[in-house]
């Protein structure tokens, strides 16, 4: 039997898994609900979202909202929309931006986590550590080649996404397809979802 919604987010809530290597420490970092339509898979939160404890509070969700052609208050709605990163901890900064998601949050919390969200009709899987976990052998040997081959992953109900962060200006630039031939698919799915 599948452990009650609301004590499976406060364990998360509480979770202090990988606290040792986490240099801010734990705050884990979700937003979901039963009701949810629309599920975001990101890679994991930023330093401002580890302040604020907001979801895609920062450069990166001004642009994804942009995409998804939605307004803070209707991405903010838990009710609406999921949001559940590959990892829930800011993982740190390296040398060329964050470090990826700790590897031990999605094995241990998306298997009890993903069952309550039966009303999804949308996963949006936003970049490449979130297409490795949800697309498994089915991605693409690059990013752009996954997301190039949006099509084919809709028939499963996930729509691959590169990561909306302004570290990826330069990608978009090399990739106008994307604005051309994707945003406005991606836009009329996200309506048709929260509709």
């Amino acid at each position: 039997m599948p452990e009650a919604f609301d004590a499976l987010m406060a364990r998360i809530r509480a979770c202090r898994l990988c606290e040792a290597h986490l240099p801010l420490g734990p705050r884990p970092v979700l937003q979901a609900s039963k009701e949810a339509r629309l599920l975001i898979v990101s890679q994991a939160p930023g330093r401002k979202v580890h302040e604020t404890g907001i979801p895609f509070n920062d450069p990166s969700g001004d642009r994804l909202r942009d995409w998804l052609g939605i307004d803070k208050p209707t991405f903010y709605d838990a009710n609406r929309i999921a949001i559940v990163p590959m990892g829930f901890c800011f993982p740190g900064t390296g040398g060329s931006g964050d470090l990826p998601p700790r590897p031990e949050c999605a094995p241990t919390w998306h298997r009890p986590l993903m069952p309550h969200l039966q009303q999804v009709r949308l996963t949006l899987a936003i970049g490449s550590y979130a297409q490795a976990g949800l697309l498994a052998g089915r991605r693409g040997r690059t990013l752009t080649d996954t997301v190039q081959a949006w099509r084919e992953h809709l028939d499963r109900g996930v729509l691959p996404l590169p990561h909306p962060s302004p570290r990826n200006r330069l990608w978009l630039a090399r990739n106008p397809w994307f604005e051309v031939e994707l945003l406005s698919e991606l836009k009329r799915r996200v309506k048709e979802a929260l509709a």
